[in-house]
């Protein structure tokens, strides 16, 4: 899904993450690449939000919450190590 996309996020936010989960958003942004990806709605309220369950290239199996904004820009909201029904729906989808 990276053709083109341009990645985006809010610095505070992104140290936040990295605390509490233990995931870089430098490093959630390679679950794109992944071929296997799974896409589904996270949107929690009336902002239209995705979640992407993928691999990185060190073989963490994340769940990337995030915005697609015009001109091909995702913005990140959250990244975590993906739960085991989330990891079930990749495996078995």
């Amino acid at each position: 899904m990276l053709d083109g996309q341009r990645f985006v996020w809010d610095s505070d936010k992104a140290a936040r993450n990295l605390a509490w989960h233990g995931v870089r958003f430098e490093q959630a942004r390679e679950v794109f690449l992944d071929q296997l990806a799974r896409y589904e709605d996270a949107s929690p309220d009336e902002e239209a939000r995705q979640a992407c369950i993928g691999l990185t290239s060190e073989y963490r199996l994340l769940y990337v919450v995030h915005v697609v904004r015009e001109g091909d820009v995702l913005r990140l909201i959250s990244a975590r190590l993906a739960e085991r029904a989330e990891r079930r729906r990749y495996e078995n989808d």
